[in-house]
């Protein structure tokens, strides 16, 4: 077996893209070695070298898929201080409605699932660091706010991101969170 470094090869990192880009297209369930390999140029046997395991590959692709997730959210993090609540939450529910992070989004909410239902295979912690990573992400501008209102504001989020991407109805879940946004009160 490779001994793990911290500077992937180039091969590695070139693998670790495509295969990136066959789940976000395919997902991870079932997901086989043979026609991941086969679909991204690759081997079975040259996977489980670069990746230790079919899990070490899982576990690589799901911190590729959080990498991409904090990446495209790290511009609301950006220190605004007259941002408040509503228009964090308005910010991230425009980054979650927007069609181009569609297969992410499903991605994630597949290793959400997952997590939950195994929690010790390669899923494990996913959910809570997810949880945690967006409570962070409202925390700054809800200040003001108790832990479970700042959860509320979440659970609404999320609630309603499962509900679009199950249905594709921007419009009625938009205006359920512009909604909740309302009753939230102010700023």
């Amino acid at each position: 077996m490779p001994a793990a470094t911290s500077t992937p090869s180039p091969r590695r990192t070139e693998l670790l893209e495509a295969a990136y880009a066959y789940v976000l297209e395919h997902g991870l369930a079932d997901i086989s070695l043979r026609p991941l390999a086969s679909a991204i140029g690759s081997s079975p046997r040259v996977l489980l070298y670069l990746f230790r395991s079919k899990d070490g590959l899982v576990r690589a692709l799901l911190a590729r898929a959080r990498a991409d997730e904090l990446e495209g959210i790290a511009r609301l993090r950006q220190p605004d201080v007259g941002v408040g609540l509503r228009e964090r939450l308005t910010e991230l529910w425009s980054w979650l409605e927007a069609p181009g992070h569609r297969t992410l989004l499903v991605l994630w909410t597949e290793a959400y699932a997952r997590s939950l239902v195994e929690p010790d295979g390669p899923w494990a912690g996913f959910a809570r660091q997810t949880v945690e990573d967006w409570l962070a992400l409202i925390a700054e501008p809800a200040a003001g706010l108790d832990q479970s209102e700042r959860t509320l504001s979440l659970a609404v989020l999320r609630g309603a991101l499962l509900d679009l991407l199950a249905t594709g109805d921007r419009d009625r879940t938009g205006a359920a969170v512009r909604h909740f946004f309302a009753l939230a009160g102010p700023g």
